[in-house]
């Protein structure tokens, strides 16, 4: 087999359970997050959950859920990472099938079918961050390297060099370290 013949792909589905994972951490435990119940039924929409699904008494199950990965991309070494993903499979039942309908197609879904959101949205983001871990290690996910910021990342791009949560972050960063280089030398 040639390299990176039958790598898994975390694209289209999957990297929505990863997005998922990183809006909900952000909006959960950074500085200026939002983890309103409307905010979180957005985040929900915009990485193509059944949002409506969302009831007011699933806001607090979200939020915890939030805090549970933020640990994950804080990891310092791939055993640090393995053991929580490992100890929050064993916590989160899974019934793995698979399903099809729009707008994803034919897919895999991780929890029960009979499962309310908070725990298909458990099982699902878990499941794709194991699969980012598997298939590139920590290389792609982190805390923000932007001096002050403390949202989280994750890179599901084909490159797989990101080290910001946002272009925002990354163009402040240049543009400090641009203007670092060029600044004129004190004279004494």
């Amino acid at each position: 087999m040639g390299a990176g013949a039958g790598a898994m792909r975390i694209t289209g589905y999957r990297s929505h359970g990863v997005a998922a994972a990183v809006a909900l951490v952000n909006a959960v435990t950074s500085a200026g997050g939002d983890a309103s119940q409307e905010a979180l039924q957005r985040l929900l929409r915009e990485n193509e959950f059944f949002w409506r699904e969302f009831e007011a008494r699933d806001a607090e199950e979200f939020r915890r859920w939030g805090a549970t990965l933020r640990p994950f991309f804080e990891a310092a070494s791939i055993e640090d990472a393995m053991r929580l993903l490992n100890e929050l499979m064993l916590e989160v039942p899974m019934h793995p099938h698979l399903a099809v309908h729009e707008p994803h197609g034919l897919h895999m879904h991780y929890a029960p079918p009979s499962s309310r959101l908070p725990h298909r949205f458990r099982a699902t983001t878990l499941m794709n961050l194991a699969e980012l871990v598997v298939e590139h290690g920590l290389s792609r996910t982190g805390v923000c390297a932007a001096d002050g910021c403390d949202r989280v990342y994750a890179d599901t791009s084909r490159a797989g060099r990101r080290r910001f949560c946002s272009e925002t972050c990354a163009n402040r960063t240049n543009v400090a370290a641009f203007r670092a280089r060029h600044r004129p030398e004190p004279e004494f």
